[in-house]
């Protein structure tokens, strides 16, 4: 499916976050960060304890230039991956974070 198909179902009324999940990949497999946040914003409201959303709203947020959100995605994404017992998915998002703030010349996770 396309985003066309996926944008034709949300206005159907079938929302979901799995469905702003896949469309906010999608975006941002375009280099659309804005779209893709838009989408992704609506997918962890939808269900915040979808870690995977958390993870790429925080790599849209980054590359919008939004590092304070970006940081506070993936620190809410690591809560959410925790209370799920997904280890990787934590473990991933804890990189991020890391990467994030030696690139600001910060020593905090």
């Amino acid at each position: 499916m396309n985003k066309d198909n996926f944008l034709k179902l949300i206005a159907a009324g079938r929302d979901s976050a799995l469905l702003r999940f896949t469309l906010g990949n999608l975006y941002l497999e375009e280099g659309d960060a804005a779209a893709a946040a838009e989408h992704l914003e609506r997918a962890v409201a939808l269900d915040a304890s979808y870690a995977a959303a958390w993870k790429q709203l925080g790599k849209a947020r980054h590359a919008l230039g939004r590092d304070d959100e970006a940081r506070d995605a993936w620190r809410r994404g690591i809560e959410a991956a925790t209370a799920k017992g997904h280890v990787q998915a934590a473990k991933e998002m804890q990189v991020h974070l890391r990467r994030l703030d030696k690139s600001r010349g910060e020593g905090r996770p």
